[in-house]
């Protein structure tokens, strides 16, 4: 449960994509969103991989709090990015909803080849 009493879970990071998407033009003074849309993409995309990286490191140490902890960065920056590019996160939600139920193997199999 949170502060508030209503019960934790996946919608907050509705609320974040909400709150980040607020962020897109205003003063980069104002906060460490907009100071990274002002910086571009390829400075989104650089945070999202230390982050990426920094999660991987954590999972190695197996200490489950920083895991969580740099977890939560992840998925900021990943919310970041998508804003920045114009995603949506129901157009993700659609996409992993299309693929449930689905065998990990057999939806790479048929994705197209490159």
């Amino acid at each position: 449960m949170s502060g508030g009493g209503s019960p934790i879970d996946a919608r907050v990071l509705d609320r974040l994509a909400a709150v980040i998407r607020s962020r897109q033009g205003a003063d980069p003074a104002s906060s460490y969103t907009a100071k990274l849309f002002a910086r571009g993409r390829p400075k989104i995309a650089q945070k999202l991989g230390e982050e990426a990286v920094e999660t991987v490191i954590e999972a190695l140490r197996d200490d489950p709090g920083k895991i969580a902890s740099e977890s939560a960065d992840l998925l900021y920056h990943l919310l970041v990015l998508w804003a920045d590019a114009g995603v949506e996160p129901e157009a993700v939600w659609a996409v992993l909803e299309a693929r449930e139920g689905t065998s990990g193997i057999a939806e790479k199999a048929a994705r197209p080849t490159e």
